[in-house]
Parts: structure tokens; C-alpha cells; sequence
């Protein structure tokens, strides 16, 4: 026994590491493909550039070990089964449940090293690719501009100097603005100027020195007329301000630092969980005590009083209950009662669905450190058998296979998440639904390769079908 545990291990482990390393690199490359333009020719020295990558790679780590898991199991009983090793196990007493024993003692020993991971490390790799992403984005915006060369790096502008000294300092400044004025360009030229961000980091500022500003209004039209104004202003200092919300990447956690939630371990959530919901209680019962206090009869002499009064029936206008004499008091009374409510309800509402969107997502990134260890067992029951059932090895069916599975769970872990996320679906439930979903097909397909069910066979289907076919014709 101990022999064939040491042949089902090394079958494993081989396709599982080479695996493993090309699903990093392929999403490795899809995110050097989707943040390329922000990083390359930009002045970011490439160990930089590396090192971001290098955290980014952590994340990308809850799709490539499941889908490895998926893969190499299936490799590995796939060529078990083309080459008879898997026959030869059978026929020696060994159940495929058996054969499965030591791989499956392997998988929970990823299953744990994930959990930590995606406990411990993960937190820590997101704040750091976090505060490394944000000093990227709001390093010294002077390495954007290069000497001699016109840059078109903010939207609506084209910036040209002819040198920049180590400070920030730039000599010699021409910018093109091509945002309004139908297409004829504002133009603007500075003996020298700087650089800096105001303090919010929404705009940039460039404080220029000893310069003129050239303008032409354009026709109604927009085509040239000879009689167009021209204007031509002199100044000795001036600070134009550009717009940075094009340096500001949407895909980019403005609060990714060390408070947010996908930076925080399982201790971490609890505690900030359980302090969104003792303010969102706080506010509750804030409005409450608010909206009842407006709602209470006001004795000027007693203050508000606690007698009960008997109910009284209302016709459709209500008016029309209120004695002649008070329906003005009474109208002035409702309408500063309401004005008093509506003053402060656009306050609640918002903070309201922040508070309680905050604490879905502190539930599902609590949920998202387990479902990666429980994607790991569920996949390799998926890929186990599905491996001794088609029995082919390499890399042709089985990966055809085993993404079309990893899709169909990745589809319904995106989809619950997401609806999760608006409020449409129990955060626990829509973080395990896909495990809840696959475990049934898991627990089929074992035991459909436990009793040698052709269900791939094309074959086996081809002499059903001929079999149905020749009881028809008699």
C-alpha cells in the first residue's frame, strides 16, 4: 500500500506544481495586460514594478489553487486510467475510494496551508500592494513630464518643457488646452514653474512664474473668422489647476489601507463587524427617539402629556375633523413636523446603507477565508473521478474539462457574491452556495467512477442508441 501511496502522491504533485505556476503567470499577465498603461513609461523603476506584481500575485492565488487542484487530479486518474495503472489498483483489492486516501490526506493539507493563507498572509499582501499602489499613484507627478517632449497624460492638455531639475522644477513651460474653445487650443508659456497636489490629492497644481497666455475666441460655429477676438495676457505668477480623477483607477479600494476589510484577518472582521453594527444600532434607535419626538402631543403647559384618548374615526379629508378655528395651528403644526423629519432623513438614509452595506461585506470577506479551503476538497471530488471516468491523461480533454467545471463554479460564486453584496441574498448562503450546489454532482461522479460508469464514453452511448434504434424497427 504504501507503494502505490507513494505512485498516486508523485502522479499528483508533479502536474499539480507545474499547474499551480502557469495558472499564477497566465493571471499574473492578465493583471500586468489591465494596469500596463498606468505603469509602463511612466519614470517607476522596475523592481517597482515587480514588487507589485509580486503582492498582486497573492491575490490571484484563490483562483489557481483551486482550479490546480481541479486540473492535476484530473490528470492524474485520467493517466492512470489510459495507461491500466488504475485497472491494475482495481484488480489488486483497492477501491477507488482507497486510491483516493493519500491524495485526499495531501489536498487537506492544502486545504489548511490555504486557510492560513488566505487568514494571515493575504491581509497582509493586500496592504501591501494597497499603500505600494497608492504611493505609485500620488508619487511626485513632475516624473510625468519629460524634458522636450510633449505629454498628453491629462485628458484635455498637452505639456512641454525644455528641462526639469531634481526639485521638481521646470524651465521653459508651453501647455496646450484643448478642452473647450471648439477645438482652437488656450495657450500658455512660463519661463519655469512646479509642480504640486492639494491637499484632498483631486487636483494638481503647477505655480507658474513670469509668463503670458494666449486665447482666441472662436465663431458660434466654430469656423475661423478673421475678425475672431485675440487676447494676450502677461503675468508674473499664476496657478493653473488640472483635474487628477484620470490618475485615480475605479478598480482601486480608495480605503485599502490598514482598517479595510479584505486587509484584515478573521479576528480583525469580528471586531470591525461588530462595531459597524453597534452604530448602525446607535442610529437606529437615534431615529427612532428622533421621529417619536415629533409625533408626541405637546402641552405648552404640562409638556407632553400621557393621556389616553379614545379613537376617533377620520373621513378622507381631514380638514374637515379639525375644528374651524384650529385648522390653521394645526396645519402650521404638520407642516414644521414634517419639515423637521425631511431636515434630517437625507442624513439617515445614506449613512444608513452605508453602515449596512459595510457589514455585508465584512460578512463576506469573514465567509471568503473558509470557502477557499472548502473549494480545494470540493474540486478534487469533482476532478478525482472525473479523471477515472473519461480516462485520458495530458493536456487536452482534461483541461477542456476541468476549466468548463472551474467556470461553472466560478460563475456561481461571482453571481451569489455579487447579489450578496446588494442586499438580494444572505451573505453566508450566497458565499457557499456554490459548494452547496456542486457537493451533490461531487458525490455523483464518485459514485459513477467507483462502479466503472462509462458516462463519457461516446461509444458506450453510440451502442445504446443502436440498441434503441433496432427495438423500434422491430
Amino acid at each position: 500500500m504504501k507503494k502505490i501511496h507513494l505512485l498516486l502522491i508523485k502522479a499528483f504533485v508533479k502536474p499539480f506544481i507545474a499547474t499551480f505556476f502557469v495558472m499564477m503567470f497566465i493571471l499574473l499577465m492578465f493583471f500586468l495586460f489591465k494596469w500596463i498603461d498606468d505603469l509602463i513609461g511612466k519614470g517607476f523603476e522596475w523592481y517597482t514594478i515587480l514588487e507589485l506584481m509580486y503582492y498582486a500575485s497573492a491575490a490571484n492565488v484563490s483562483m489557481a489553487l483551486p482550479l490546480s487542484v481541479l486540473l492535476s487530479s484530473i490528470m492524474t486518474f485520467g493517466t492512470l486510467g489510459e495507461n491500466y495503472e488504475l485497472v491494475a489498483i482495481k484488480s489488486a483489492g483497492i477501491s477507488l475510494q482507497k486510491a483516493m486516501r493519500p491524495l485526499f490526506v495531501v489536498i487537506l493539507m492544502l486545504t489548511v496551508a490555504s486557510f492560513f493563507f488566505a487568514n494571515y498572509m493575504l491581509p497582509k499582501a493586500n496592504l501591501k500592494f494597497g499603500s505600494l499602489l497608492y504611493d505609485i499613484r500620488n508619487k511626485k507627478l513632475s516624473f510625468l513630464i519629460k524634458p522636450g517632449v510633449f505629454n498628453n497624460a491629462i485628458p484635455g492638455y498637452a505639456i512641454r518643457v525644455d528641462s526639469k531639475e531634481e526639485d521638481g522644477t521646470l524651465h521653459n513651460i508651453m501647455i496646450y488646452d484643448h478642452r473647450e474653445n471648439n477645438g482652437i487650443p488656450k495657450v500658455i508659456l512660463a519661463r519655469e514653474g512646479k509642480m504640486n497636489k492639494t491637499a484632498d490629492g483631486k487636483f494638481l497644481v503647477l505655480n507658474l512664474k513670469n509668463g503670458v497666455q494666449y486665447e482666441e475666441q472662436s465663431s458660434k460655429n466654430g469656423m475661423y473668422n478673421p475678425r475672431q477676438i485675440f487676447t494676450r495676457n502677461r503675468f508674473k505668477e499664476t496657478s493653473p489647476r488640472f483635474d487628477m480623477s484620470s490618475f485615480d483607477p475605479n478598480t482601486t479600494d480608495p480605503n485599502a489601507f490598514g482598517n479595510s476589510t479584505p486587509m484584515l484577518n478573521l479576528k480583525g472582521i469580528v471586531r470591525k463587524r461588530d462595531s459597524l453594527t453597534k452604530q448602525l444600532d446607535t442610529m437606529k434607535m437615534r431615529t427612532i427617539a428622533n421621529l417619536n419626538s415629533n409625533f408626541k402631543q405637546f402641552n405648552v403647559a404640562r409638556g407632553y402629556t400621557k393621556v389616553k384618548a379614545a379613537p376617533k374615526e377620520i373621513d378622507d379629508v381631514i380638514l374637515k375633523s379639525i375644528p374651524n378655528g384650529s385648522r390653521k395651528l394645526a396645519l402650521d403644526n404638520a407642516s414644521s413636523t414634517v419639515a423637521n423629519i425631511m431636515q434630517h432623513v437625507p442624513n439617515w438614509g445614506p449613512r444608513q446603507t452605508d453602515l449596512t452595506g459595510e457589514i455585508i461585506f465584512a460578512t463576506v470577506e469573514y465567509q471568503r477565508k473558509f470557502t477557499l479551503a472548502a473549494s480545494c476538497i470540493l474540486l478534487f471530488f469533482i476532478g478525482a473521478p472525473l479523471g477515472a471516468i473519461i480516462r485520458k491523461g495530458g493536456m487536452g480533454l482534461p483541461v477542456v474539462v476541468a476549466i468548463c467545471f472551474f467556470l461553472v463554479y466560478h460563475i456561481i460564486t461571482t453571481v451569489a457574491e455579487k447579489s450578496a453584496r446588494e442586499g438580494n441574498l444572505n451573505p453566508i448562503l450566497g458565499m457557499w452556495i456554490a459548494v452547496i450546489v456542486l457537493s451533490p454532482l461531487a458525490a455523483f461522479l464518485t459514485y459513477k467512477a467507483t462502479v466503472d460508469s462509462a458516462l463519457f464514453d461516446v461509444n458506450y452511448y453510440k451502442q445504446l442508441f443502436l440498441k434503441l434504434f433496432k427495438k423500434r424497427e422491430k
